[in-house]
This record gives C-alpha cells, structure tokens and sequence, in this order.
C-alpha cells in the first residue's frame, strides 16, 4: 500500500498568491510568436494549464479541438487581458456582467454574454454567445499583453481526461502536439473557472469554480441558481469529465474503508480518498491519499491526487464527496463527472455507488 499526501497552505481565493515560476521574458515574446504564427501555446493561469491559440484565428481555434480530441460544439473560453478590454469582444456588457467582472476579475470567474464579431464561431461551439474571462496568474497575464489579443483555451488535456495543474501533466499527456508550453509552476486553485451566464436579466452560474456562489450572491445581493445543464452550452457540462484512467466510484464518508477493502478484496488495484474524517485510518488499499480538511487545498491537489493514482496503477478509486459549501461545491461536481457514465474499459467495477 502507498500512501501520497498532496496538501497546501490553507488560504482560499482571493488572498496572497502562492510563489509561481516565472517564466522568463524570452519565453513570453516566443510563445506570443508561435500563437501570431497560428500555433498552440500550453500556459498556466491560477485555476488549470489552458491549451491557447489566437481567439479571433479560426484554423488555430479549430486544431485545439483535433488536439483534444473535443468536439467542435463545445466552446471555447476566450482569455483577455482585464475588464477594459470585454467590450471588445463581446456585443455589449449589461450591468451586471460589468459589476462581476469588476469584483472577480482577474480571477476564476468566466462570463458568458453575447458574441461580439471579433469571436468566430469556430471559438463559440457555433453559439452567438462567448465565454470570456481575465486569469489571475502573472504567466498568463504577461502572454496575453505580449500577445495583444484574446486567447480562447480549454484546458491542456485530451477531452474528458483529468485536467492539468502542471506544466508537467500537459507534457505527459500532450507531448508535441503543443508547440510550446510555458511553465509557471503549479496552478493555485486548481479547479476551472466559475461560469456565469449573464446574457439574460437574471445571472446563473452554469459550472461551479474558483468563485463560490455564496461570493457571487454577495456582490448581486440575491440568490443565484447554479444549474448542471443549461440551454447554454458550456465547458464542464459532459456527463463524462474530469476522468482518469481508473474508474470512479462514490460512497458515503463512513463507508469508504468498507468499500475500499471489498474491491480491493474482489482482484481490484484500490485508490482510496481518505475523508478527514478518517484520517490516518487503516485501510487496505493499493494506495491511499489522504484528503485535505481545507477545500482550498483539496480543490488545488484534486486533479494531482487523480493522476498521482493512475500514476500507481490503479484501476478503482473509492471517494466520498465533501460537503456542498465554498468550494466543495466545485471539488463535488468534479467528481460526480470524474464518477459519470463513459465507454466501457473492459473493467468490472464492484457494486459500489453513492448511497
């Protein structure tokens, strides 16, 4: 049995950024070259490594989607350099979308308004809507001014896998499909962005994120409706997402062990998310990670926990879900679609589900 511990500083979003690499200026004008040249760029920002090209080039644009394997009608997030910049880009900014995007911006929160003529549809899914938001990471800030135009980047994975927090995971898995990757250390939030839809008169979330819906309904001062699918699509809304190699099963908190063991029992190779609840409790397991009581730092090694276990060779991960506040809001969505129904891979996964 392994035992992996991925934990940080306890420090929620917004707050004082944790030291990333910084890439150096060379790297910045090259990666700014290769997107002008129609290239793709792996960057960092605070919530996952993104997979870039020129927002308003619609060949780029469409071999980010050959890349991941994604399909066209999924759209695109379009990344700009600050709030002065979202007239350019989308039809018109209703009052609302302008207070968020002055609260939360740079940070993890995407808006979704209406496509201004800058965008192709190849970046929209095909939508006269456009998601759009401004990073909070110094890499991806310095790219963006650099390069002097909107980036539309999913994240730097093949579609439905687990998302990349390192500059590492995006070479794994990526290799030289990607023609240059830009390094800026590990993404401090590490769940995507918070998605809102604020084309109509009354703002909802779409996909839970690095902003919690309790900061969001603070600014509004009213309730909003986080919704899993939408007549606007979105990224994060495929019922299979986030997934690793390894299938995903959810239990209770108290039955992890129980269920853990009986797999393990049954021939499987067993991860095991370890609730605080239970920590430092026996259990056996090929491997075992045990969860952060912080959401903060949960959310930031979730996708790394993930690997780290396919990494180990397993074929089963048992996890229960956290509490559905902050944070956990965006860390359980992400497992119920790590847990989603996906094609068969010839494993047989035990009766275990959520109960």
């Amino acid at each position: 049995m392994a035992w992996l511990l991925l934990t940080g500083p306890d420090r929620p979003y917004p707050g004082i950024r944790i030291a990333s690499v910084s890439a150096k200026s060379s790297d910045i004008e090259k990666a700014a070259g290769v997107l002008h040249a129609g290239g793709l760029v792996a960057f960092p920002t605070e919530t996952v490594y993104g997979l870039g090209a020129s927002a308003e080039d619609p060949a780029a644009v469409a071999r980010i989607f050959q890349v991941k394997g994604r399909p066209p009608s999924h759209p695109l997030i379009v990344h700009i350099g600050g709030v002065e910049q979202l007239g350019d880009w989308v039809e018109d900014v209703p009052a609302t979308a302008r207070l968020l995007a002055e609260r939360f911006w740079p940070g993890p929160l995407t808006l979704v308004l209406r496509r201004g003529r800058r965008v192709p549809l190849e970046a929209t899914g095909g939508l006269e809507t456009v998601a759009v938001r401004v990073p909070d990471h110094p890499v991806a800030l310095a790219l963006l001014s650099a390069f002097g135009g909107g980036v539309a980047a999913p994240s730097a994975n093949r579609f439905g896998s687990v998302s990349p927090t390192t500059a590492d995971h995006v070479r794994a898995e990526l290799g030289d499909a990607v023609d240059f990757v830009l390094d800026g250390g590990p993404c401090e939030v590490g769940v995507e962005s918070t998605i809102v839809d604020a084309t109509g008169d009354v703002p909802s979330a779409l996909r839970p994120g690095g902003v919690a819906r309790e900061d969001l309904e603070a600014v509004l001062g009213c309730p909003i409706a986080v919704h899993s699918t939408s007549r606007v699509r979105v990224p994060g809304q495929h019922p299979s997402h986030y997934a690793p190699r390894a299938r995903v099963v959810l239990v209770e908190p108290e039955k992890v062990v129980a269920e853990a063991e009986l797999a393990q029992e049954l021939g499987h190779q067993v991860g095991v998310f370890l609730p605080p609840s239970l920590a430092s409790a026996p259990v056996k397991a090929h491997a075992v990670v045990e969860v952060p009581a912080s959401m903060a730092a949960y959310a930031r090694g979730l996708y790394g926990f993930l690997r780290q276990l396919d990494q180990k060779g397993c074929d089963l991960i048992v996890v229960s879900l956290p509490v559905e506040e902050g944070l956990g809001v965006a860390i359980a969505n992400r497992l119920r679609r790590a847990a989603g129904p996906r094609p068969s891979t010839g494993i047989d996964v035990p009766d275990l589900q959520e109960r």
